[in-house]
């Protein structure tokens, strides 16, 4: 009984160490819970600031949008809330990283970011092209679907949970696509909501 009940841990451990070697497990509930935090401000400053609202956008007869706000200052907005979130989510994953004795930067980390980095790239490049274009409500909702399958990829070398939290990402995206008028607040459940869920349920199930 002894020697099996020693077979089982023997076999867990290698499990453990080969999980540890495929997958980056520094990821911080905390860093989701503030990028939703970030998010969530950002959604407020650009509504309540820059009174920028998607009902506003009008169709000329090109079929292209456009609307009478300074764009220069949501896109401020936008690149602070991104900056915040990865420099939060660098530091609670490296400090996660350091209480295992692990490095932040190895090879695990490195297929992360290159496989999450193609469908990010890709979203940012076209939602550029929509902002050129005018297309300015469809921006939340191609930054929603291309964040969401960035994290559905990303949950091969991560948690399985992120995987969840992509597909939600995607169907809000679909659905804010549909409803264009209501962009910015699926942006804000998405990016902000679904992050400060997801943090919470990372912290409780995996750090505590």
């Amino acid at each position: 009984m002894k020697q099996q009940q020693d077979y089982i841990r023997d076999i867990s451990e290698i499990r453990s160490m080969m999980e540890r070697s495929t997958k980056f497990l520094s990821l911080s509930g905390w860093a989701g819970i503030m990028a939703g935090v970030y998010a969530l401000a950002g959604a407020y400053i650009a509504y309540a600031v820059f009174d920028f609202s998607p009902r506003k956008v009008v169709y000329n007869p090109l079929g292209r949008m456009h609307i009478n706000k300074d764009f220069i200052g949501l896109m401020l907005v936008a690149a602070a809330v991104l900056l915040l979130a990865i420099g939060t989510a660098w530091f609670f994953s490296n400090k996660k990283a350091k209480k295992k004795n692990e490095k932040l930067w190895n090879a695990t980390s490195r297929r992360l970011m290159i496989n999450m980095g193609v469908p990010l790239v890709a979203g940012g490049l076209f939602v550029l092209i929509l902002a050129a274009k005018g297309l300015i409500g469809l921006v939340a909702p191609a930054t929603l679907i291309f964040y969401g399958l960035s994290l559905y990829i990303a949950s091969r070398y991560t948690y399985e949970d992120v995987k969840i939290l992509g597909l939600v990402q995607v169907m809000l995206g679909l659905v804010a696509a549909l409803y264009i008028g209501y962009g910015l607040l699926f942006w804000a459940l998405g990016f902000g909501v679904g992050h400060i869920i997801y943090g919470i349920y990372i912290h409780y199930k995996y750090e505590r």
